[in-house]
């Protein structure tokens, strides 16, 4: 019961002690007897032992019933009942009939004073039949406390303890071991919460405003090192003296063809005919660690036509360097080179980066405004100038559906993917059903955001529902609705996939090869799961021109 295993032959030699303490009990016994017909005289109902304590005289039937029970046990053997009182004595029971009442001194002198007036005339209120009782219980009691020292001393000394409280403790392993062990587990760099993720890579400043990342209007709370002013805000003008005027072949867009931000500001050139006006160069959709033994900030980098095929920042993977483009106008390896090149003090490398190629500098990286500028601003260039893609008449509500569909639903999706607990992904995702429902009942009734005319808006909408079945739905865990399951946003889709100028800036490919090989958090081994052909879908005749 309390966890020791106590082997056999120690059971074994405690019965053989008590036997042979029993055996002499019975000597002691038969030698009493031997005068048991010649009554002694006196007074021996009490019998002092000599550690100073009294035991009382039992009776004679008492005495006769030990004797009986061991009389007719053969050497060596044991009757039930003795089997058990030997069990009690190896685990530690005593009995506690064998204790001893102890008589004060002064009650002892005064019984003893007033029993030598009566020796010669009462009768004796004890034999030495009694008197041998007291005695054998005196030696069993010895025999039992010796019986119990003997098992405790074999115990410690034969006995494996189990501790019943605790598992049993294992060995620590070998640091080599648990190196090796490490190693397998979690190749390349130690992982980083899903929300230590560096959102300054994925793209654009816009992304961070409700993430604590800035002010809603500012790209970064960072100084301009050149104005003073708050990061890469400038602004392209026509206005007299501006210092980024609008010129042909000036400007230069770095962009991804995964990053959303990135792509809004691609869109808009191809759709107001300034491919000739504004040149674009696509990055490597696998971020890189951007300056290897320095620091751990992975980005984007630039490709090559010829060079080595590269793996994620876990050592993992083979992607061709093709997937990227090479920089044409400075050499830059990193989008990280290119803020370097500008006296970049913000450390927040992200993209979309519209590059003054004659001051050699950073106009913006500020995606919402890009996308107004390249609206207004070099219409004089355009092969589209007509189209406005902010009207006057919409303004107001323009600005009032982007407060709502950006927190919500654009930036929604990365809430939900890079969400570290339970509570802000439930938080997160109810946001983003909310808002893709009322998207959804907005274009049942009218054929854009705005209503009848195609806006900036439908834009900034289109660039996260392209994404939303292939990589959202899966990698963000946004699996309450689907773009394919719901009509009118499906049918919506098309008709903005189908525009001259959008359809080639959709390189689905190139937008899963980002997320699925670029965040080694979330998919270390850079699986890019196939999907449905989502863009097969869009290929179909929508019907959005009879709203």
């Amino acid at each position: 019961s309390n966890g020791i295993v106590v082997e056999g032959s120690i059971v074994e030699e405690g019965i053989d002690h008590v036997l042979d303490q029993v055996g002499k009990l019975e000597r002691e016994v038969n030698v009493l007897n031997v005068d048991k017909d010649n009554e002694h005289s006196g007074d021996r109902g009490e019998e002092e032992l000599e550690d100073g304590a009294y035991i009382s005289a039992s009776s004679d039937e008492e005495m006769i019933g030990d004797e009986q029970e061991f009389s007719d046990v053969p050497k060596g053997e044991i009757p039930e009942e003795a089997e058990k009182d030997v069990s009690e004595v190896v685990e530690g029971d005593k009995d506690e009939s064998d204790a001893v009442e102890e008589i004060p001194d002064e009650e002892v002198e005064d019984d003893s004073a007033e029993d030598s007036t009566k020796v010669e005339t009462e009768e004796p209120v004890a034999n030495d039949d009694a008197v041998a009782e007291s005695e054998s219980e005196e030696i069993a009691s010895v025999a039992e406390e010796e019986a119990i020292n003997i098992e405790e001393e074999k115990i410690e000394e034969d006995v494996k303890p189990i501790n019943s409280d605790q598992e049993p403790v294992e060995e620590p392993a070998d640091e080599e071991e648990i190196q090796e062990d490490s190693s397998v587990a979690d190749a390349g760099p130690p992982p980083v919460a899903a929300d230590a993720i560096k959102k300054d890579d994925v793209c654009s400043e816009e992304e961070k405003k409700d993430d604590g990342h800035g002010i809603e209007g500012n790209a970064t709370a960072a100084v301009n090192p050149e104005t003073g002013e708050d990061g890469w805000r400038f602004l392209i003008s026509r206005e007299p003296g501006a210092k980024f005027p609008p010129e042909a072949n000036r400007y230069h867009l770095y962009v991804a063809y995964a990053c959303p931000w990135a792509h809004r500001t691609v869109i808009v050139r191809n759709l107001k005919g300034l491919k000739n006006v504004i040149g674009v160069t696509y990055v490597h959709p696998t971020w890189q660690f951007t300056q290897p033994g320095v620091d751990d900030h992975r980005g984007w980098v630039f490709g090559s036509s010829n060079g080595e095929a590269l793996s994620n920042t876990a050592e993992i993977g083979n992607f061709p360097s093709n997937w990227g483009e090479e920089d044409p106008n400075m050499g830059a390896k990193t989008i990280r080179d290119v803020y370097e090149k500008a006296k970049d003090e913000t450390g927040k490398y992200i993209l979309p980066v519209l590059w003054d190629k004659q001051l050699e500098t950073i106009v913006s990286n500020e995606s919402s405004e890009i996308i107004r500028m390249l609206n207004e601003e070099f219409n004089e260039f355009a092969e589209n100038a007509d189209l406005d893609l902010y009207p006057e008449k919409f303004r107001v509500e323009i600005d009032e559906l982007n407060s709502w569909v950006y927190p919500k639903f654009n930036n929604g999706v990365y809430r939900c993917g890079l969400a570290s607990t339970q509570e802000s992904y439930d938080d997160a995702i109810d946001d983003l059903t909310l808002s893709f429902d009322k998207i959804d009942s907005i274009l049942q009734k009218q054929r854009f955001l705005a209503g009848d005319t195609f806006t900036e808006a439908d834009v900034r909408l289109f660039v996260t529902l392209i994404r939303f079945d292939e990589v959202y739905d899966v990698y963000f865990k946004c699996n309450t609705r689907s773009v394919a399951g719901t009509p009118s946003m499906l049918n919506y889709v098309r008709e903005i996939y189908q525009m001259s100028g959008v359809t080639d800036s959709c390189q689905m490919d190139m937008i899963k090869a980002h997320y699925y090989t670029s965040h080694v958090e979330l998919n270390k081994y850079s699986i890019i799961p196939r999907g449905e052909n989502f863009l097969g879908l869009l290929k179909q005749p929508h019907s959005r021109d009879v709203l």
